[in-house]
């Protein structure tokens, strides 16, 4: 016989959630604490064995086991949520035990809640550098064919570009009347020269010899040979050609004269670019510049030649900082002898940087090595002079390097990416206390540095050897909420140990809204249409999506006009736009898909309180959706043009999960009429939270 037979629980919880749909939130409340113990209790309340077993009673640790979006809920063992199915967390019976952010729990639950700690320490950390960008031409070796003299081109020997030339090589024959003039000029000082008498002053003869001379370089630097120029001087062979030589190999990448055309003295006919060497122009954003130093070695790749790698050392860094990127120019020499790379190509490159302390970066191959601030590849031991332009070398710890006999003031203090919940500027870790009866953590704002790799470097606020939480920590932050203790959500600062400390960014914090001209809504719908593609792009799983899709963003951001906004309104905006910067800078910095997950949470409350200060243009929906299940059970926010959702959190792992919270955009509906289906489920639901 089939059989139909929901479990124990099933049908409390289909009551629960007609109740969800149907009551007051008064009544929603009593249900939810009747749910809570008839779901935990499996037994009759006269049972009772602490009396036969205190020691297993006292070992048990926490007996009762809530969720952090649902306090309602209470049950005496771990499992999931019945209304959201995220982890239960244990609920301390002495709620006001300890400090306002120190959290007390048991062996038992502290191995439930999967709590894992890390030590911090001092160590050199790995830092991994993107640029994108293209090869181009060595300026310095680039070589001007120009005409030396006026006159007529009556023959190009090489007619078109691409042509390879060695040096020596005649490339024009060029007709000029004034070449005629000049041999005769040159016969004449001779003439003077010789015809002049040995009883001449002296200063005669020392006037005619300088004319002579000046006549005979000046054929010279025409381009006349020695034996050309002693013909028309001693023969009076003359002649109304000139034949001009390639003064470099190289590669024709430009042809402007014609046979036949008429140049001046300067006009350029032949551009000859020795393509040994190239300049790979990079993009690296200001972000990122702390990390870059001159001749840091880099390796990039091309798309000519897939999964081939080529090296190069950075040799310049673009001291200005472009206003429209906001990124810097970086210029990396290139050897090309077999000359496989072409300019134009583009590349991707990648630094590795050992980060030290202050922005240094240790490299064993330059530590205590001298080089040419011109030239990086050169490198030496000792101090000298460069061997291609003569500047004295310089240390290389000059150039931001860790000297060769590091200590450990040189490695910066280094905590696990994992450990600090981070939200916009604001830190919050939980730390381990020593010598606690029982597993004991206790939350603290910190001062972060930048990010590098898997670590983010502490400028404040932690000593080498505390262990900070590394795994459970927003359950350990929603388990101080329910306890209504300080927490990373709640803002208070009153603990903040560094003074560095900024509230969280709440996407239904109260808001001051102001009038905005069309145009910055125009342009802030644009910002908005740019965070979507990225939000589609992570629920599509797409591993690229900060890569790729963050500089467009910012590029958005960087177009919206904030002179259009004046007094109190620009002063709200220049608030948000850091924040969208920033937010949105870290998300391109993570590494992987599921930290830059993590990310969007700031970046959506950032975007979330811009649209609702100054709104979008009209006709123009955008819907706030809620998935309890992000950010480690911690819930967290994401923003949409549709209501069909798309979470990015989960991908397509649980693509549909989530509620639709509230339309930022649709002025709110009224008690009785006027909802749409979502938005009325969306407003259950959210009585249902707040029960």
């Amino acid at each position: 016989m089939e059989s139909n037979t929901p479990s124990s629980t099933s049908p409390l919880r289909a009551v629960l959630a007609i109740l969800l749909r149907n009551v007051t939130g008064l009544v929603l409340l009593a249900a939810g604490i009747t749910l809570g113990f008839y779901l935990g209790s499996g037994r009759a309340p006269q049972e009772s064995h602490s009396e036969a077993h205190p020691a297993a009673h006292e070992e048990a640790g926490p007996q009762v086991w809530t969720c952090s979006m649902h306090p309602q809920v209470q049950q005496p063992n771990p499992g999931q949520c019945p209304l959201c199915g995220m982890d239960l967390i244990p609920l301390e019976e002495d709620r006001g035990g300890g400090g306002p952010r120190t959290f007390k729990t048991s062996d038992g639950a502290k191995a439930l809640m999967q709590i894992e700690t890390s030590e911090v320490e001092h160590r050199f950390v790995a830092k991994k550098i993107r640029m994108v960008g293209k090869l181009d031409f060595d300026e310095t070796r680039l070589g001007y064919i120009t005409a030396w003299v006026p006159g007529r081109i009556d023959r190009l020997f090489v007619d078109y570009t691409g042509v390879e030339v060695q040096k020596g090589d005649h490339l024009v024959d060029l007709y000029s009347p004034e070449l005629i003039l000049a041999q005769a000029e040159l016969r004449q000082a001779a003439k003077a020269v010789a015809d002049m008498r040995p009883t001449a002053p002296d200063v005669l003869k020392r006037t005619a010899e300088t004319t002579l001379q000046a006549t005979r370089d000046k054929l010279r630097r025409w381009g006349l040979t020695d034996r050309q120029i002693n013909d028309a001087e001693t023969k009076g062979v003359g002649s109304d050609h000139i034949t001009i030589y390639a003064p470099m190999s190289g590669t024709v990448i430009d042809r402007v004269g014609q046979e036949g055309m008429y140049v001046d003295e300067g006009t350029r006919v032949y551009t000859i670019a020795d393509l040994s060497t190239l300049w790979l122009q990079l993009d690296a954003y200001e972000s990122d510049l702390t990390w870059l130093h001159y001749g840091q070695s880099l390796t990039f790749t091309t798309e000519a030649y897939p999964g081939e790698t080529f090296e190069g050392k950075i040799s310049f860094i673009d001291p200005v900082l472009n206003k429209d990127t906001r990124t810097v120019k970086v210029r990396v020499v290139v050897e090309n002898k077999d000359k496989r790379l072409k300019p134009e190509m583009f590349v991707r490159a990648v630094v590795e940087a050992q980060v030290a302390t202050g922005g240094r970066v240790m490299d064993q191959a330059l530590a205590g090595k001298w080089i040419s601030p011109m030239h990086p590849e050169i490198v030496k031991d000792t101090p000298g002079s460069c061997d291609v332009c003569g500047m004295a070398l310089v240390k290389a710890e000059k150039l931001g390097y860790v000297p060769a006999t590091a200590t450990e003031s040189d490695m910066p203090l280094v905590i696990p990416a994992s450990a600090p919940l981070v939200t916009g500027t604001r830190a919050v870790v939980y730390v381990e206390q020593p010598g606690a009866e029982a597993p004991t953590y206790e939350g603290r704002s910190i001062t972060l540095g930048p990010r590098a790799g898997d670590y983010y470097i502490v400028e404040d606020g932690l000593s080498a050897g505390e262990r900070v939480v590394t795994r459970g920590n927003f359950k350990i932050d929603s388990a101080l909420q329910i306890q209504a203790k300080s927490s990373m959500m709640s803002g208070d600062e009153a603990e903040d140990h560094t003074g560095h400390g900024h509230a969280m960014p709440d996407a239904e914090a109260e808001i001051t809204t102001y009038e905005a001209p069309a145009d910055f809504k125009a342009q802030l719908a644009v910002v908005m249409d740019a965070y979507a593609t990225l939000s589609d792009a992570l629920a599509a799983d797409d591993e690229r999506a900060g890569e790729v899709l963050v500089p467009p963003f910012l590029q958005a951001v960087d177009g919206v006009d904030m002179q259009l906004l004046k007094g109190d309104a620009h002063m709200a905006w220049m608030t948000l736009l850091e924040e969208l910067k920033q937010s949105s800078e870290t998300l391109r910095a993570q590494p992987d898909i599921e930290t830059q997950r993590n990310a969007l949470a700031p970046l959506t409350a950032a975007l979330t309180r811009s649209v609702k200060t100054f709104g979008l243009p009209e006709g123009l929906s955008v819907w706030r959706m809620h998935c309890p299940m992000a950010l480690d059970s911690a819930g967290a926010d994401w923003l949409q043009l549709d209501e069909e959702k798309r979470n990015p959190y989960m991908g397509a792992a649980m693509l549909k999960c989530g509620t639709v919270e509230e339309s930022l955009t649709d002025p709110p509906p009224a008690a009785d009429h006027g909802a749409t289906e979502s938005m009325k489920e969306g407003s259950s639901t959210k009585a249902g939270d707040n029960a």
